[in-house]
């Protein structure tokens, strides 16, 4: 028998409720994925979206910058120092760090990463394209994979892949969008090679073949880390691999449709059919092996590994594993904004 949840020493029901809402307002996808969690592990899923979910508004959207990210380190302060500010979310936050041993590192990573993007920090190199998918994507997957109590440094690396795989799919759909907004996440390096000034791009964005092979090469890179992820989804329970693997599918045919329109994501905007949807849906029934469960990580998503992995294992039994991945994919695809995976 499953142990039930704990009844939160801080949070009170209306606390647990506001972190609810903005999921049912701001993912419909993460939320109807949630109802699949143990009711023992569900209210810190939504403690962990409403914090990351807060730090996006307070940053990007109310375009508050390096302001918001030195509140939100003081929040993140008190939270672990067992003195939550008097907020919902932050009393929410507070008892699932406690109850669940999350540890902070991949909170100062997402906040990290929010401060390169108020800094217009430049991608100059595949190395920076992955250190900036670590924290803005992958870092979502380890606090969430910490929640489910996953610590195999294995599995641990193979979510952050799937995570700054499905980071690199965002930006290849967003060239365009992310260029009219005057932000360019595409390696600056790869576009000189391919003959494109990246400065003199960005200030007036257009598609031509020279934009066509980048893009290519970043859905080529995507494609290799998804190669990677599918071997901890084979690693997974059997009862979580079909939803997994319909999600990992789902997600990198975003990139198929930008293959398919030439990479062509400038003019217009990669949808996937909804008939192809359901086709990967149900191929998703299929088994599938993946690459090397034991490749090593990233570099740039190491030390998100060796924070899950040194953090103290939280003091209830159960296999997580595959309930981590659940929440790992849908909080990457739904929790973050736009241009984040």
């Amino acid at each position: 028998m499953q142990p039930t949840l704990l009844v939160p020493e801080r949070a009170t029901p209306a606390d647990l409720a506001a972190c609810r809402q903005m999921i049912r307002t701001g993912s419909r996808s993460f939320y109807l994925a949630s109802m699949l969690l143990p009711d023992r592990i569900r209210s810190g899923a939504y403690a962990l979206y409403g914090f990351c979910r807060l730090s996006d508004d307070l940053v990007d959207v109310d375009g508050r910058g390096l302001a918001a990210i030195a509140h939100l380190q003081m929040r993140l302060d008190k939270v672990f120092a067992g003195a939550p500010a008097d907020l919902a979310i932050d009393r929410a936050l507070a008892d699932s760090v406690e109850r669940f041993a999350i540890p902070r590192a991949p909170f100062d990573a997402l906040l990290e990463g929010l401060a390169w993007d108020a800094q217009a920090r430049q991608v100059e190199t595949q190395s920076d394209l992955h250190a900036y998918a670590a924290r803005v994507a992958s870092a979502v997957g380890a606090m969430m994979a910490a929640l489910m109590g996953a610590r195999d440094p294995h599995l641990v690396a193979r979510a952050c892949d799937l995570g700054a795989a499905m980071q690199m799919t965002n930006i290849a759909r967003d060239v365009g969008e992310d260029a009219r907004a005057g932000r360019l996440y595409l390696p600056r390096d790869w576009m000189r090679a391919a003959g494109l000034d990246p400065d003199a791009w960005l200030a007036a964005p257009r598609f031509c073949p020279e934009l066509a092979q980048v893009v290519q090469r970043l859905l080529t890179t995507a494609d290799a880390l998804y190669a990677r992820a599918d071997a901890g989804i084979a690693g997974l329970g059997g009862a979580y691999r079909p939803a997994i693997r319909a999600a990992r599918r789902l997600y990198a045919a975003i990139g198929d449709e930008v293959a398919r329109q030439g990479y062509d994501s400038v003019s217009r905007r990669a949808v996937t059919p909804a008939w192809r949807k359901a086709a990967l849906a149900l191929q998703a029934m299929a088994p599938q092996r993946g690459a090397d469960l034991t490749a090593p990580a990233l570099p740039e998503t190491q030390f998100l590994v060796d924070a899950l992995c040194a953090a103290p294992s939280p003091r209830r039994p159960g296999d997580a594993r595959g309930a981590a991945w659940v929440l790992m994919l849908f909080a990457t695809l739904e929790n973050r904004p736009r241009r984040l995976a």
